[in-house]
Order: C-alpha cells, then structure tokens, then sequence
C-alpha cells in the first residue's frame, strides 16, 4: 500500500529540484515560461490560501521527523518550497570555531620564533603535505598577508597576521560586527543587513551588498556568520561563509557571489578592555570577474589590507568620539538589537560613476 510519506519522497525525487527553484526565478520568467499546470490559478483569497499551506507544510513536516535520512531531505524540500531557511544544516558549528582559534594558537607560536627585525619569515600554520604552501606576499610593520592556490580553481586563500596596539579587542571586535555602524563608516556598502538570526547558536544570516572597483558591477553576499567570546582562553573568533536564503533571492542589479569563507580571531595582549591584541584574518571567496588570476590577487592583496585599516580607523573614532556601538561580548549572541532589525542604506546605482581604485574593495 502507498504511504503518504513514500508518495511524498516520490514526489520530492521527481519534481524536488525543478520546483525548488521556482521562488528563485522572476515573475516574468513564469507568467512566461512555465507550464499551464503550475502558473497561478484563481483560488481562495491570499489569507486563506496562506493557512493552507502552512497546515500542509505543518503536517508533512510532522510525518517527517524522526524518520532518518529520507525523511529529512523531505523536510529540506519542503522547507525549500514553503519558504523557510533551514538552520540544522546551515548554522556555524562548534567545531568550525574551535579550528579557527587553533590556527590562532598555532599561529602565534610559531611567529614567537621569529623576533621583531629577524630577517627570516615566518609562514602561516604549515598545510599538510597534499595541501598548498603559503606564499608571503605583503611584509608590513603591523601586518603581514599570505596566499595559497585553491585546488580545483584560479583563486588563493589569503591570511593575514597582525597587531594593533591603540584600541582594545573589544572595541575592534564590536565595530566588526555592528552592522549599522559600518554603514557610517564604509563607503563601499550600499546594503547590510542582519536577515535572521538563530535562537540556538545566535548565528545570523547577513545581506551585504558592496560596492566594486568601476566598471565591475556591485556584489551581493549572503552569508551566515557566528562569533564567540571566550574568556577562559582570551580569545574572539567571528566565522562567516556563504548560504542561500529564501527570502534574499538573486537581484539582476548585482552579481551574487556564492563562494565565500572568513575567520577572524582576535587574541588580546592582556585583556579584552586594554589595548593591545593580535588578530588572525583568513578569507577566501570567488567575486566572480573575467579578470586574470593575477589581476583579481592584486586587487584583494591591496584590498584586505585597506580593509583592515578603515576598520581600525572607524574603531578611533568610535573611541574617541565615543560614538555608541552594540557591545557584543557583553551581550548574549542570540540577542536581537532593534537598531540591527531591517534598517538599511538607500539603493544605489550598481555602476557608480565615479572611478574606484581596485583597493577599494569590502570585506565582511
């Protein structure tokens, strides 16, 4: 006998994915393209419809749980089609976290080996033996950048190890992480905003939408990131990458870039409020351009490091000026502070005229 629930895993291997990607396409492109029998029919009114579908979704998603592997891509399909964004899979974990204050660790062990003048470099944490080298690519005085290739493709991983020693951890950390603030502060954004959060981690699912250097079109980046004060290690860490939303579709204005990685650790010279800290950035992501290899790795080994330093000048001025920012050690991760809500910059042109030097690239 057919059980609704082998009939509904039927029907989810068959039509799962062609209609999962159905809220992602333009109205247009359907009232157009798609066949008879899944454009729009006259039916009840709007709210009536929108109960029944969430007493469908409820109910299948009910007969769905516990039921193991297949259950649960039914629950994804159906969360897919009733618009809802996953967290189970999604959301930062604990173990991701952890690997980055590690690198931290190791990090500053190895460069203790390396006095200040010593004519010897040091490299990052070094990779296994089927794992790339690091490439020392920029020496400063409170900084220096690494790459590495990415297997598979043209692109590198970057790192970057530095000190500051004028400002606290906590106030670099909280300028990091406040949207609205950086809104202010980088004149790159044109949109950043915290889209959703989760209960049980206090992972948050952010929009960001940047400026690029003229005449590439603007970025949009949908990410999820999650952070961690430990204060029994003196350590933060903040863990970002890439997701899809339902609710934050592909926009035609703006190229959607769908692979993108960042961990950021910061670990005080003393104490979160004194100042001193070294800090350990490691990013990756495909800005998707017709650029040269060469071409790209210029722009972000010059991009990262203006990055860096318009966020330590906005952590000044909130310093000095002492501009009100969201304390996020204190608070807990999963709050959710109203003047994060939905509050975002005006739309701006996706080709500004001016010219914008290369450098002037963003970074989350």
């Amino acid at each position: 006998m057919l059980t609704v629930r082998t009939a509904a895993l039927m029907w989810a291997r068959c039509w799962g994915p062609a209609v999962a990607v159905l809220p992602l396409l333009p109205r247009r492109f359907l009232a157009v393209w798609a066949p008879r029998r899944l454009r729009p029919s006259p039916g009840p009114p709007a709210a009536p419809r929108a109960r029944a579908r969430r007493d469908l979704t409820a109910g299948l998603w009910r007969r769905g749980q516990g039921q193991g592997r297949p259950g649960h891509t039914a629950r994804r399909l159906l969360a897919a089609l009733a618009g809802v964004f996953v967290w189970e899979e999604r959301r930062i974990q604990e173990e991701e976290l952890r690997r980055s204050a590690e690198e931290m660790k190791r990090m500053r062990e190895m460069v203790s080996f390396f006095p200040s003048g010593s004519e010897e470099r040091p490299e990052p944490v070094m990779p296994a033996s089927s794992e790339p080298a690091w490439e020392l690519v920029m020496d400063k005085k409170h900084f220096k950048l690494w790459r590495r290739p990415i297997e598979g493709n043209h692109l590198y991983q970057y790192r970057v190890f530095g000190t500051y020693t004028d400002v606290t951890p906590r106030q670099f950390f909280n300028v990091q992480l406040d949207t609205e603030y950086r809104k202010k502060w980088d004149s790159l954004v044109i949109k950043l905003d915290v889209i959703e959060r989760d209960v049980t981690t206090g992972s948050e699912v952010v929009h960001w939408v940047t400026h690029f250097p003229y005449p590439m079109y603007s970025r949009d980046y949908v990410y999820v990131r999650r952070y961690n004060v430990d204060k029994e290690n003196n350590l933060m860490v903040l863990v970002s990458r890439a997701v899809e939303h339902p609710s934050i579709p592909e926009d035609p204005e703006y190229v959607r870039v769908r692979t993108y990685e960042s961990q950021m650790v910061i670990r005080p010279h003393k104490t979160f409020d004194e100042n001193g800290f070294d800090y350990l950035l490691t990013y990756s992501d495909n800005p998707q351009t017709v650029f040269p290899r060469y071409c790209v790795s210029w722009m972000v080994s010059s991009g990262m490091p203006d990055f860096l330093e318009k966020l330590h000048a906005a952590t000044l001025k909130a310093k000095r000026m002492e501009i009100e920012v969201r304390d996020y050690i204190s608070a807990r991760p999963a709050e959710t502070s109203s003047s994060e809500s939905k509050a975002s910059l005006p739309n701006a042109e996706h080709k500004p005229e001016g010219t914008r030097s290369p450098a002037q690239l963003g970074y989350a």
